[in-house]
């Protein structure tokens, strides 16, 4: 990736209308359910991006037929583009339509499929238990950032079941040869950390109800981002599983009961994405009412509104939407984040402009993500001239003057989106590598002009 991108300043208080694209959790997590059932099941408002572009792609590799429902419209990964002045310039979004996903049974046919996760952690951690299911053997790898990415705890769960896996690089990370075996179709109890990932608890559970004799989990460590765990049983019971778990998510059984299609499966939009736009009326001020999601949401990440109320935010929720406004109140605030990580660096951008320190815990584990997470935030924030300093499951940030200058993104999505909200306020912001946002939101500097857009010249 390359290029430089000038965020856009607002110049007057928000009022905006957005809806975010369909949820990669959800969307990733459905693909599954559905490849694994019984019949075809019909999945409507998914996010057409990199992640999920690597969900279907695996799949299709392991012989899960996928097509489109209808004709979709630039469903690609979306690329921005910018005027002559340096700004972004308004391109048409893409228009998604349904997928048609034809099931296995709980066994994906083809033997010898090469899978490449690219760049999605999702991806690789949801696969490696599928394609134990598999009719063979299959190679799993992706890019070299996931290589980098820990898989090991995995790895050494799949084998504890009677996969085989075989390293075809470093030990506990991809690329990997995984074969199946009868022994792993039968199921069992097996044991896995729960404080580097909880995609490794989610990958193993949705194998489960595949298993002969299902799967019980025992966690060895307290579990991190529980609701994202509770959004994967969610979406399993959807498609007719059954899990069952004690009151301290330290064990989780699956019932043998397969996955039954649904006729039509509908993705919210996604919650992560979301914060973004919440995050942007608290900065500029204003607000943004952001279509889709309401109180019913099955998503963790919806709590990140709650962290903007106590920082002095207006929340108002309906049933299919919430609007966000700005109250010209922002305290800063200690709050730990373990279970919704993904708005960490979101949050860091909103504590630049309140009023008094912002200290988030709970997230040492978000080291282990697309970069150093932790590191990144502070690196960029003191770049630009805000005081910013790590702790041991954190980073503390105190407010003050933004500098103008060029943030560099890590190969991360979550980098660029975040710390492009600093630049709706401050003048002589850049965002490195912009395109890395396709990898969850390739529409996000269109949607961006329009939430610029809806403020007062």
């Amino acid at each position: 990736m390359s290029g430089r991108l000038t965020v856009r300043r607002a110049h007057g208080p928000l009022d905006a209308v957005i809806r975010p694209p369909g949820s990669k959790s959800v969307t990733n997590r459905a693909l599954v359910c559905a490849a694994l059932a019984r019949g075809t099941s019909s999945i409507h408002g998914i996010l057409r991006a990199d992640d999920t572009e690597a969900m279907i792609g695996c799949l299709r590799s392991l012989g899960i037929a996928i097509v489109d429902g209808a004709a979709v419209a630039g469903s690609g990964p979306h690329r921005h583009a910018e005027s002559t002045a340096g700004h972004i310039a308004s391109v048409a979004p893409a228009v998604d339509a349904a997928l048609q996903v034809v099931g296995s049974a709980g066994r994906p046919p083809l033997d010898g499929a090469i899978l490449d996760a690219r760049l999605s952690g999702t991806t690789s951690r949801f696969v490696a238990p599928v394609a134990a299911l598999a009719r063979g053997t299959v190679v799993l790898d992706g890019a070299e950032p996931l290589r980098r990415r820990p898989m090991g705890a995995l790895l050494d769960a799949l084998v504890a079941l009677g996969v085989g896996i075989e390293p075809l690089g470093e030990p506990g990370h991809l690329p990997v040869r995984i074969t199946a075996s009868q022994r792993a179709v039968l199921g069992g109890t097996v044991q896995v950390t729960g404080d580097v990932s909880s995609q490794f608890l989610s990958g193993l559970l949705l194998a489960g109800p595949c298993l002969d004799d299902g799967l019980t989990v025992e966690l060895t460590t307290e579990l991190v981002s529980v609701p994202y765990v509770a959004l994967t049983i969610a979406v399993m019971d959807r498609f007719g599983a059954s899990v069952g778990h004690d009151d301290r998510w330290r064990t989780l059984r699956v019932a043998a009961s397969g996955y039954r299609s649904i006729e039509r499966f509908e993705v919210e939009p996604d919650a992560t994405a979301a914060s973004y736009w919440a995050a942007a009326a608290v900065i500029v001020g204003g607000s943004v009412r952001i279509e889709g999601l309401g109180r019913s949401s099955v998503q963790g990440d919806v709590a990140f509104l709650d962290v903007l109320a106590r920082m002095g935010a207006e929340v108002e929720w309906s049933e299919d939407h919430v609007v966000v406004r700005s109250t010209g109140t922002l305290r800063g605030i200690t709050v730990d984040m373990a279970d919704i990580s993904d708005t960490a660096q979101t949050l860091a951008a909103v504590a630049v402009f309140a009023e008094g320190p912002t200290t988030v815990t709970g997230i040492g584990f978000i080291r282990g993500k697309e970069t150093d997470r932790i590191a990144a935030v502070v690196t960029e924030l003191r770049r630009l001239g805000i005081d910013a300093g790590e702790d041991p499951d954190g980073f503390t940030v105190h407010p003050g003057v933004v500098s103008p200058g060029d943030v560099h993104t890590y190969d991360d999505h979550r980098m660029a989106m975040s710390f492009a909200l600093i630049g709706l306020r401050c003048e002589g912001i850049g965002i490195l590598d912009p395109d890395c946002v396709d990898k969850t939101y390739p529409d996000f500097w269109v949607d961006m002009t329009r939430v610029v857009a809806s403020a007062p010249l």
